[in-house]
């Protein structure tokens, strides 16, 4: 939801801290405990395995996951750098990793021709199966909001080009997201907005145009999460995907928390779990519907 600036992807090498490696066994505990493997088929429909905390690991952190019944991973593109990463790892993960590209907010600043150029050449060359993360973030503002504006109607342009559905990031800026969105939508074949953290107008807004709503970790905080609680039945089955937002938006109310506090895809059951509690369903139900969701909105099925 909200990458830090300065954070790329290294390879695999290098050897942990004696720190890290605790806490990865700690998290791989928790991941070999999970019962959900037999039962749940999950789509992480958005995490960061760009960013640098997943560098030393990143084989375990897929391993674990899949073990957690999670059998597909969306890796996020947020800007020129995390785009060819996340396309990188896709192409050395075939089976479990899928990518996309865009330029999120926070960078907006930085789109220029060439990354408009080598988001249209992927979504044309069939490298990634979303445009995004983009939108608008007048929470932090680190880019100009003209510019923001710029960088989002030109990436929603390119999906609406290419037939490519988009993930996009809307913080404290409803009525400029939703205004640019509306002038687009009726030629974008899928919209999720992704984290959703807004309020019941802004969601009701967005399922207006036929958004797909993801939800994340921030669903299960008690102090900045609750009010989803009240209106997540308003989504349609159809329309609810989730997603780990990974290494960010650990859930709060995970016992125990991994030692390092690092959010990864294996934890996604415990957010299909969380919500489907709310919904008075299934935990099972939950997932298929979101996996099958998620299936649809991405085309994973086509590729």
């Amino acid at each position: 939801m909200t990458p830090r600036t300065g954070h790329r992807v290294a390879g695999q090498a290098g050897n942990a801290s004696a720190k890290n490696r605790k806490s990865r066994r700690v998290a791989h505990k928790i991941t070999r405990s999970h019962p959900y493997r037999q039962t749940m088929e999950l789509i992480d429909i958005g995490a960061n395995l760009t960013h640098r905390a997943f560098r030393d690991d990143l084989s375990r952190v897929l391993s674990d996951a899949w073990r957690a019944g999670v059998d597909t991973i969306i890796v996020t593109g947020t800007d020129d750098q995390a785009n060819e990463d996340a396309q990188r790892l896709a192409r050395q993960y075939p089976e479990q990793l899928r990518a996309t590209a865009g330029i999120h907010p926070h960078h907006a600043r930085h789109f220029t021709a060439a990354s408009e150029a080598f988001i249209r050449e992927a979504a044309g060359g069939g490298g990634i199966v979303a445009v995004g993360e983009c939108g608008l973030d007048y929470n932090r503002d680190y880019s100009p909001r003209p510019a923001q504006a710029s960088a989002f109607e030109r990436q929603l342009q390119i999906a609406a080009d290419c037939g490519l559905p988009v993930f996009t990031h809307m913080r404290d800026a409803y009525e400029d997201f939703i205004a640019i969105l509306k002038n687009h939508r009726p030629r974008l074949p899928a919209v999720v907005a992704h984290c959703f953290t807004g309020r019941r107008r802004e969601l009701e807004g967005l399922l207006e145009l036929d958004c797909h709503i993801g939800l994340t970790g921030w669903f299960c905080d008690e102090r900045r999460g609750r009010h989803l609680h009240d209106i997540v039945h308003l989504i349609p089955a159809d329309r609810l995907m989730i997603e780990t937002d990974a290494p960010w938006l650990l859930p709060r109310d995970m016992r125990p928390p991994p030692a390092d506090r690092r959010n990864a895809p294996a934890f996604l059951p415990h957010i299909a779990c969380a919500v489907a509690a709310v919904l008075a369903k299934p935990a099972e139900t939950l997932a298929a519907e979101t996996t099958a969701t998620a299936r649809a909105f991405f085309r994973l099925d086509d590729r």
